[in-house]
């Protein structure tokens, strides 16, 4: 039985944590609860069975190995299932997956999420905050992101 996390949940089904847990409480949402890694808080944790009706992207068998590579912290699966949030239209379920990610210092992660920043894409449109994340993939080597460093800075040279 595959179990996922209160806020892989929450990203997959785009309720809130409050309606997560009033089902839960009602009977609806078979759920667990486990320690956290290094005997921390208790995390609950949600039967994927019994939210599948409620998905609001297709799921494959492919994609359910990557969700829980996800949800089990893999900053590469996190990357990856931000994308699909997003080839389906849910950016901000995507965010969540691209923060998680950017946050262990996946480049590919931190430029996806500095895109979303200077598009407004799932988040309010932030320049500064898109740049900062751009240059953090830059400075990771992060090919696209360097190239985009690159052109700032000229215009900025050439504006001096």
């Amino acid at each position: 039985m595959t179990y996922v996390s209160l806020q892989a949940a929450m990203t997959l089904t785009e309720w809130s944590q409050r309606t997560i847990r009033r089902r839960i409480a009602e009977g609806a949402l078979p759920f667990i609860n486990r320690s956290a890694a290094g005997g921390g808080q208790n995390k609950t944790f949600i039967e994927f069975e019994a939210l599948r009706a409620a998905v609001c992207i297709p799921l494959g068998d492919d994609d359910m190995a990557l969700l829980e590579a996800a949800d089990s912290g893999d900053a590469q699966a996190q990357n990856e299932l931000a994308m699909l949030f997003l080839e389906h239209h849910k950016p901000k379920s995507a965010i969540f997956w691209l923060e998680l990610a950017a946050k262990q210092n996946l480049a590919d992660a931190m430029h996806h999420l500095g895109s979303c920043y200077l598009k407004g894409v799932g988040v309010a449109q932030d320049n500064h905050l898109a740049i900062i994340w751009i240059a953090k993939a830059a400075a990771l080597g992060h090919p696209i992101a360097c190239r985009q460093i690159d052109s700032i800075a000229s215009t900025i040279r050439s504006s001096a």
